[in-house]
This record gives C-alpha cells, sequence and structure tokens, in this order.
C-alpha cells in the first residue's frame, strides 16, 4: 500500500474498456520535490465512482497499489507495463494559515539605549583586572 498527497490536476471519465472491464483515469500533482510529477492513476470497476466528489484543484490524500504485467504483442514483443490502482481517496484537510502579526513589546521603544545600557554597567561589580 502507498500513499501521496497532492492536487487533482486531471480528472477524466470513465472508459468502457470491454463488456467486463471499466476505468477512470486521473493525473495528480506531486509538489514534494524540487520538481513538480504529474501522476497518473486509474480507478476500475466500481471503484470508478470515488473520484465524483472530487474538483480539480482541490488537496487529495490517495491511496494505491502497484500493479505490473507483461504482454507480448503478436510479433513476440515483450513489454512491461506499470499501473497505479487507487482503492482510497481523501479530501486533504491543510492547516489554516495563521494570519496573526509577531507580539508587539508593551514597552515603547524611545530609540535611546545608551541610558539602560550605562545603568547596567554601573550596577555589574566590576572586579576584571582590566
Amino acid at each position: 500500500m502507498y500513499e501521496l498527497k497532492g492536487l487533482l490536476k486531471v480528472k477524466n471519465e470513465t472508459q468502457q474498456v470491454s463488456d467486463k472491464f471499466k476505468k477512470r483515469e486521473f493525473v495528480i500533482t506531486d509538489n514534494s520535490s524540487q520538481y513538480p510529477q504529474q501522476i497518473l492513476f486509474q480507478l476500475t470497476q466500481d471503484r470508478c465512482g470515488l473520484l465524483d466528489g472530487f474538483n480539480e484543484g482541490e488537496e487529495l490524500k490517495v491511496n494505491f497499489n502497484i500493479r505490473g504485467r507483461e504482454w507480448t504483442s503478436p510479433s513476440g514483443d515483450v513489454k512491461y507495463f506499470v499501473s497505479l490502482d487507487v482503492w482510497r481517496i481523501e479530501k486533504e484537510a491543510t492547516a489554516p494559515i495563521a494570519n496573526t502579526p509577531p507580539p508587539v513589546s508593551e514597552e515603547p521603544f524611545t530609540g535611546n539605549t545608551a541610558a539602560s545600557t550605562d545603568s547596567f554597567i554601573d550596577s555589574v561589580d566590576d572586579d576584571l583586572p582590566f
């Protein structure tokens, strides 16, 4: 089982591939690294409807399995395919951005720090030899 969080970029309609098989593809933009990745996922059979409640641009969390298969063409060439089969989709709750200013000191700044520094120096016992 794998999990990915990202933005829903493309949401395709369900395709009836054969009498017994249907699929629905969608793309998630993964911004977790320096270079965003556009990752194609698929829903199959009765899971095609899982995407109905989501809109492009929304932040999603997708749980999926990696599937691999081998195919031999009529001419004998062997090819390998990988699909990311989704079994759960959730709307990712983004943390609200705090829009509060930094704390403000209750004491007004007078611009004259020499007086407070001098009084601090006078109050320290000076037993240094220099």
